[in-house]
């Protein structure tokens, strides 16, 4: 059966953590990694709770929101030149060494790529593009135009009309759980990128479709 697929991009296509040899040199290599992870963690929760408030606003904000926040937390005094700097490197950020082939193996089985992500159509499309894998979608779907955040039902209705496509028919591929478990309790199939032995799924009773440790193996699970 051919299934359309919405990629989750940031941490499932895109390498977030590819930010932390700017951090290093910046903070120092003792403190860029829980810097690095509490700037994602923020960005996260900052697009959940303007969720819940039906208070949108682009996910670049919610990202220089939680960049800020870590600089407070940390006691780190950036520069608005150093901010912008780490800013600019997370629009132009590397897709994972198994994207490239996972994406090429996938659409030459014959099923229909689309990118589904938080951030702009526009971010995306560069993010994309510059990491030499925007060829592979049949397009770029940004929860931008519903003005909401995943994993609220609201996107992936959103996901499924612009891409004409049924639940049964569709699988959300990401690394994020919540991202997985909100696509499964809405009713279409699910996989689950775990990128690190230590990533750990929620334990809400709710499993994905499919487990892969790369997208080069997602292909066998479909």
């Amino acid at each position: 059966m051919k299934y359309t697929l919405a990629f989750d991009v940031y941490g499932t296509l895109i390498d977030t953590a590819a930010v932390l040899n700017s951090l290093e040199k910046l903070i120092g290599k003792e403190t860029a990694t829980p810097f690095m992870n509490t700037w994602r963690d923020k960005q996260l929760e900052y697009s959940y709770r303007r969720g819940l408030m039906d208070k949108y606003i682009d996910f670049s904000i919610c990202t220089q929101n939680a960049l800020d926040y870590a600089c407070i937390k940390f006691h780190i005094d950036l520069s608005d030149k150093q901010k912008g700097a780490l800013l600019d490197e997370y629009k132009t950020l590397p897709a994972f060494d198994d994207v490239a082939e996972g994406l090429e193996t996938l659409k030459k089985a014959g099923h229909r790529l689309f990118a589904f992500s938080n951030g702009s159509e526009e971010a995306v499309t560069k993010l994309l593009s510059t990491a030499n894998i925007l060829n592979y979608f049949e397009g770029v779907v940004s929860v931008e135009n519903v003005k909401m955040f995943k994993p609220s039902p609201i996107v992936y209705t959103y996901f499924l009309a612009t891409a004409k496509a049924k639940k049964e028919e569709s699988w959300l591929i990401s690394s994020n759980n919540f991202d997985v478990i909100g696509a499964k309790m809405y009713g279409m199939n699910s996989a689950w990128v775990q990128r690190s032995p230590d990533s750990i799924f929620d334990p809400w009773g709710v499993a994905p479709t499919a487990i892969v440790h790369k997208l080069t193996a997602l292909v066998k699970k479909l």
